[in-house]
């Protein structure tokens, strides 16, 4: 049997951005709808109710967040650039939902917010555990 002689060609990576967006994920919940409506109301979207297995929460033109029923999963992290006006409008209902809040993933209970990048960002938990970020600098 003949062999294959095999050579490594080097990957060249260049800095061009490419045409790519995420159109949506399933986000595991222990309800579905409860956390579709929880979600929605807390970033001041609209829930429409379920739309065949999954409820759906519109983010923007080009992101569907598929909340899904699961027994068990692991926690995920969620990131949300928005911009000033979206942030103190998201967080002023964080806040008046009496959600804890923090500074980074390690501490959303210390009431503070951060100031990466020159901007402002802080991190809280959706029902399910999910940790969600709201920054205003990418």
């Amino acid at each position: 049997m003949d062999t294959i002689d095999c050579e490594l060609v080097p990957i060249v990576r260049r800095e061009v951005s490419m045409a790519i967006t995420l159109n949506h994920t399933i986000v595991p919940a222990r309800d579905k709808e409860a956390s579709a409506r929880f979600f929605a109301q807390i970033f001041g979207l609209k829930y429409e109710g379920p739309m065949g297995h999954f409820a759906p929460v519109r983010v923007n033109g080009e992101l569907t967040l598929d909340f899904d029923n699961a027994d068990s999963f692991e926690v995920h992290h969620y990131a949300f650039h928005v911009d000033d006006e979206e942030f103190d409008a998201i967080f002023k209902r964080v806040q008046e939902a009496g959600i804890a809040w923090g500074s980074d993933p390690w501490s959303r209970e210390n009431r503070k917010l951060n100031s990466r990048k020159g901007g402002r960002g802080v991190y809280f938990c959706d029902p399910n555990g999910h940790v969600l970020e709201l920054l205003t600098r990418a």
